[in-house]
């Protein structure tokens, strides 16, 4: 039996039918490769972002990259509401503040901020919602002086200027103290001989000296980088004082009431 589609009357009844496929056909291949072409124009745009922010964010440098994901942010920010008793949208906007500080400061500044995007930005939004006694700030062990110009910032931003006082050998290694006080510069200190100059102390904070030169205060805040005996850091808090260790530090001594966890580091607050 001959085919129906070699019959010379089916094809022509036919003809209209296969008129009208072709026609759909040819408009859905037109709109798919449209569509195409505009992926494809939108997956190159995202290359080109992707490789400009990863020029800026990447970890060429660092400690890490500094691209938190929604979920770490939202992790962060019940953390720091756990540690600080906010309540509101404060944590959040901090973090977001203290975020923006960590990639300029880092793009600006000599060396990096040692440390997670989530233990940094902890930090310098913990730090000011718990309301430290005075503006008193030590920092124990500086790297390159990064971390004290951010916090500097940030306790500005709550209306307190930082008298910054930093322990460290700054022996060259990692760093020199003409590049920690040029770092310093980004949060506000100025340079030696200025009344608001941060005072850098050389040396080990085990040293009985360093301690004795930088004891003629009671700080506010002190963030302990490294492995420090904390009954001697807690012989330089005020009443009230902020203390912040990370979260390997060993047992608290007395005096020191431990107030949570944010990311890496420990908050306590001095009696």
């Amino acid at each position: 039996m001959p085919s129906l589609l070699s019959n010379r009357l089916a094809k022509r009844v036919l003809r209209p039918a296969f008129a009208l496929v072709e026609q759909r056909m040819e408009r859905a291949t037109t709109a798919l490769q449209s569509d195409l072409d505009a992926l494809h124009h939108a997956v190159a745009d995202l290359r080109r972002q992707s490789y400009g922010l990863g020029l800026l964010l990447d970890q060429a440098g660092r400690d890490g990259h500094r691209m938190p994901t929604e979920t770490q942010v939202d992790t962060l920010v019940r953390e720091v509401r756990a540690v600080t008793g906010d309540g509101g949208e404060r944590a959040r906007h901090d973090i977001t503040v203290a975020y923006r500080h960590l990639v300029a400061l880092e793009a600006l500044g000599a060396g990096g901020l040692a440390g997670t995007v989530s233990d940094v930005c902890g930090r310098l939004a913990t730090v000011p919602l718990l309301t430290p006694p005075n503006g008193d700030v030590l920092e124990i062990g500086t790297r390159h002086g990064l971390f004290a110009a951010a916090l500097q910032r940030m306790l500005r931003r709550d209306g307190v200027e930082a008298r910054l006082t930093i322990v460290d050998p700054l022996d060259g290694s990692p760093t020199r103290e003409e590049e920690v006080r040029g770092n310093l510069a980004l949060g506000g200190a100025t340079g030696n001989g200025s009344a608001d100059a941060a005072r850098i102390a050389r040396g080990g904070f085990g040293d009985a000296a360093v301690r004795e030169r930088i004891g003629d205060r009671r700080y506010g805040v002190i963030v302990v980088n490294g492995d420090h005996d904390l009954t001697l850091v807690r012989e330089l808090a005020a009443p009230g004082g902020v203390v912040v260790v990370g979260s390997d530090a060993g047992s608290r001594p007395a005096g020191l009431t431990g107030l949570g966890r944010v990311a890496d580091s420990v908050y306590c607050r001095a009696a």
